[in-house]
């Protein structure tokens, strides 16, 4: 008796719970809208099929698992056959099967996304090295010429690859490399009184030690921005003497379009294999 009547004063001296909150709505949260891809196939038709098929399905999430370890789901399934299309369209737009070569008896080293043309004469060796990552220059949306034409009218932007590239000239019976680091500008513009402009520019001369991976920062190197033009008239002629001039520069935008286009449909198809997990 004295045990439970000390039961019910302890329950009788114990704090009443708080009444439960009420749950509140969470309103839908709105995913942003992706932005546009390089992909030249994006145009839709009017019956719609591919809105419908890039749309997210409810449920897709719980996917099955294969022996590979990976999960598929319909979005997977969704993603996999616009890869597949996407792949199809790119190799029908592809200019170059093979990668051209450029003019002059350069010789060609592909290693990946880098590139290396080599060139000897009379004792010197010219080495002409890009690499095509970030080598696509953004487009510009003419939003009135795009509004005047019909959607069946307007054509697709031509991408051209026009990459960042150094120019290494070794002489025989020195120790030191000439290195000249090289760009497209966005807008060509020459000297007064020219009759054709340079396509490409100097940006930056240095020496090198000769053989050296790892170039040296404690090494003076002279910026072309306040360079007397008397004196970068007097490189690119040096360059253009050894066999970069706007020909090879043309050549060149060439063949990093070639590589660029080549990787790119790679990479689609690497990415079609791991979302198939094959």
């Amino acid at each position: 008796m004295l045990l439970a009547r000390a039961l019910r004063a302890a329950a009788a001296l114990r704090p009443a719970l708080p009444p439960p909150r009420p749950l509140r709505s969470v309103p839908p949260r709105v995913l942003p809208q992706p932005p546009p891809s390089r992909s030249l196939w994006q145009r839709s038709d009017a019956s719609g099929w591919r809105a419908a098929l890039l749309r997210p399905r409810r449920g897709s999430a719980g996917g099955a698992s294969c022996g590979c370890g990976g999960l598929h789901t319909e979005g997977d399934k969704a993603f996999a056959q616009f890869l597949t299309d996407e792949i199809k369209e790119e190799r029908k737009i592809q200019k170059h099967k093979a990668l051209p070569k450029v003019s002059g008896g350069w010789e060609l080293e592909v290693h990946g996304t880098e590139a290396r043309l080599v060139r000897k004469v009379a004792g010197e060796k010219i080495t002409v090295t890009f690499n095509i990552n970030n080598s696509i220059p953004p487009a510009v949306d003419d939003d009135e010429a795009a509004e005047e034409q019909k959607p069946d009218e307007q054509e697709e932007p031509n991408i051209t690859s026009t990459p960042n590239f150094v120019v290494e000239v070794i002489k025989d019976d020195t120790k030191q490399t000439l290195v000249l680091d090289c760009h497209y500008p966005e807008d060509e513009v020459g000297h007064e009184g020219e009759e054709e402009s340079d396509i490409f520019t100097i940006r930056e001369v240095s020496f090198q030690p000769t053989g050296e991976s790892d170039w040296k920062d404690t090494n003076y190197t002279l910026n072309t921005d306040s360079l007397d033009w008397a004196l970068y008239d007097h490189l690119m002629d040096f360059l253009a003497d050894r066999g970069v001039d706007n020909t090879f520069a043309d050549e060149l935008i060439e063949l990093s379009t070639a590589l660029e286009h080549q990787e790119y449909i790679k990479f689609l198809e690497d990415l079609k294999s791991f979302v198939k997990c094959q």
